[in-house]
């Protein structure tokens, strides 16, 4: 069951608990811990990412935006992931292809070796298909008004109607996939 963060802790302090309350838990992704950092864009979800990188430099730490067919692919985020977690499970290497944003198209493949700890990062990085790999799910949301002006102040005013759809977009995916129903930690920001 989800319990909130401290509401004044900043992303630092969230990764320490992330952290320790992950190595406390039994390996889920064949002799590895996986954490997925899922949430609404522009809440914070980078940050947590980045803190844990630095707190557990073990870590392989993937952002999902990288596996996404542009501003649409979330519907097909899922099945990217589970490609390749499925094999890191089995303790083999995973693999998934980088999309180029510039570009606007598919890039190289990438290879994951199994390891102690990864962390997907992301919109959508939790899907329910392969929640039974996920070791710690953490939620981060704020109000659509603060992820928005951070968006937008990141990729530039030419991009609202991008990121219009996609706020929409990632409302359809979550109501589907309950991600924040089945996360261990909410996060709030501001």
């Amino acid at each position: 069951m989800a319990s909130p963060s401290d509401p004044v802790a900043g992303p630092a302090a969230i990764a320490r608990r992330v952290l320790a309350e992950t190595l406390e838990r039994p390996a889920t992704l064949g002799d590895g811990r996986l954490v997925c950092i899922d949430g609404l864009a522009g809440a914070g979800k980078t940050s947590v990412a980045r803190e844990l990188a630095r707190l557990a430099p073990e870590a392989v730490v993937i952002g999902t935006d990288e596996m996404l067919e542009g501003w649409r692919g979330l519907p097909g985020l899922g099945s990217s992931v589970e490609a390749l977690l499925r094999p890191l499970a089995e303790g083999r290497p995973g693999r998934w292809r980088r999309w180029d944003w510039l570009a606007d198209g598919w890039a190289e493949e990438r290879e994951v070796a199994p390891g102690p700890l990864l962390v997907l990062e992301g919109v959508g990085s939790a899907a329910a298909s392969y929640d039974e790999l996920v070791t710690y799910l953490v939620w981060v949301e704020a109000d659509r008004d603060v992820r928005l002006a951070r968006g937008l102040a990141r990729d530039g005013e030419q991009m609202r109607r991008h990121w219009l759809t996609w706020l929409d977009d990632e409302a359809a995916l979550h109501e589907r996939e309950d991600s924040r129903g089945r996360a261990d930690l909410i996060v709030r920001t501001s």
